[in-house]
């Protein structure tokens, strides 16, 4: 099997989402609610899913889950997104809303010169990442 990147930056293998979705454990649930409610708004996320796992996605995707539990350190993912002016939106509506900003909107070229990303830190401390790779 070959892998390719997939309009949007999904990483697929044989035009299958390599990774189909992700889930979150947290000691603080209503705040992570809070938290990915507010940042993932500006791309169409909304919480779909409301049982044990709570679930977010978007007309076509549920791939985004937060359940009560024991928080992994260390981590960082990357939310892609479809363009430079979102990546800031999403940054402003977390910086708004009072939450932990990391890092502001800003080209990385060391990664490669359309990287443009924004980092914050969720309730757990995890490292959350929105990423441009387009050109302007």
């Amino acid at each position: 099997m070959q892998s390719t990147l997939a309009a949007g930056h999904t990483l697929t293998l044989t035009g299958i989402p390599m990774i189909d979705h992700i889930e979150l454990q947290t000691r603080n649930l209503d705040a992570n609610l809070r938290f990915y409610g507010d940042v993932l708004a500006p791309l169409g996320y909304e919480q779909k899913v409301d049982g044990a796992a709570k679930g977010y996605g978007n007309g076509h995707d549920l791939d985004f889950f937060i359940v009560v539990g024991e928080p992994s350190a260390h981590v960082h993912f990357a939310f892609g997104v479809a363009s430079r002016a979102l990546v800031e939106q999403v940054y402003a509506t977390a910086q708004a809303a009072g939450h932990r900003l990391d890092h502001a909107p800003a080209l990385a070229p060391h990664i490669h010169p359309n990287y443009y990303a924004a980092y914050l830190r969720d309730p757990d401390g995890r490292l959350i990442e929105f990423v441009c790779q387009q050109p302007t």
